[in-house]
């Protein structure tokens, strides 16, 4: 079976459901408080195993309760945990989260031993990377770590796919070595400088990403869909309607989804569309992981 490789953060996430979220400087009251596993690699190593992936997941946890946890439950999803390295003398990352009544999600995050995913940790790696059929990347972990993630696999023919979230800015040189890029609205605006509010000003600023290197690039728009550009031109996928519920997640949900897909060698495009679908799904349950469907949820080819 072909192996997706998935670098980057594992958190534990703290969310407090509320009615709205806070402006700067206001205290609102909390509905509910729960945790979970979570942490944007963690996610989307999660949503490639639920798709039906054979999936390895290269982080690194501190040696406390929420670290241990952590790998627990990687472990009773079926990942490959045996990259995942504790360290000693820090915490383990957390997220707060706070979530509204639409839906609509803020997120602060303390990384902790997140930090630790340096460069040097990489290539101690560099073998789990060229066996790859396909690496997976955030910007959670250190930007020096994705960059020598992304050489190593461009070096050995790895297809690397980077959803560049948070947004930071992403040298050229590692933008040329992508197979794909996967920005939601603000990502794309902070990487192009184009403001993404509709499906044309998400088309120029795929243009500008494409003209800067990338093979595919893949601008998701929520409730609208997702959008291709690349050699062949311009493809919109719709996505359905749905009541959201927490839409945390469901960018992690599609790009789990859609790398597990490319590995399987399905079409670009067939992957987005399996992949939205099941993003809309992953928005009508609260949570990180707890959101993530499995693949007969959504895939009616199997």
């Amino acid at each position: 079976m072909k192996t997706v490789l998935v670098i980057g953060s594992s958190n534990t996430d703290m969310v407090i459901r509320v009615r709205e979220l806070p402006i700067p400087g206001q205290t609102v009251m909390g509905d509910s408080f729960q945790t979970f596993a979570g942490g944007k690699g963690a996610n989307q190593a999660v949503a490639a195993q639920r798709a039906g992936g054979n999936v390895s997941f290269l982080a690194t946890v501190g040696d406390d309760s929420v670290g241990r946890s952590a790998i627990d439950t990687y472990v009773s999803e079926g990942i490959d945990t045996s990259l995942i390295q504790v360290i000693d003398d820090m915490p383990s990352g957390v997220a707060m989260i706070l979530v509204n009544d639409a839906g609509e999600n803020c997120i602060s995050v303390a990384p902790g031993a997140n930090d630790a995913l340096t460069n040097e940790v990489v290539r101690r790696h560099q073998n789990a990377i060229s066996k790859a059929d396909i690496l997976l990347l955030q910007l959670e972990s250190p930007l020096e770590a994705v960059v020598e993630a992304v050489g190593i696999a461009s070096q050995n023919q790895t297809r690397c796919v980077l959803n560049p979230a948070p947004a930071a800015p992403v040298p050229d040189e590692t933008l040329a070595q992508l197979f794909c890029i996967t920005p939601n609205a603000s990502e794309a605006e902070l990487l192009t400088g184009v403001a993404v509010v509709d499906e044309r000003s998400a088309i120029v600023a795929a243009e500008h990403l494409k003209a800067r290197g990338v093979e595919n690039v893949v601008v998701t728009l929520g409730g609208s869909g997702a959008l291709l550009c690349n050699a062949d031109g311009i493809q919109h996928q719709e996505a359905p309607s749905v009541e959201v519920v927490d839409s945390t997640a469901a960018g992690d949900t599609f790009n789990g989804v859609f790398v597990t897909l490319l590995a399987e060698g399905r079409p670009i495009m067939d992957a987005i569309r399996v992949a939205v679908k099941a993003a809309s799904l992953s928005v009508q349950t609260a949570g990180a992981i707890a959101s993530i469907p499995r693949r007969a949820a959504y895939d009616v080819t199997l």
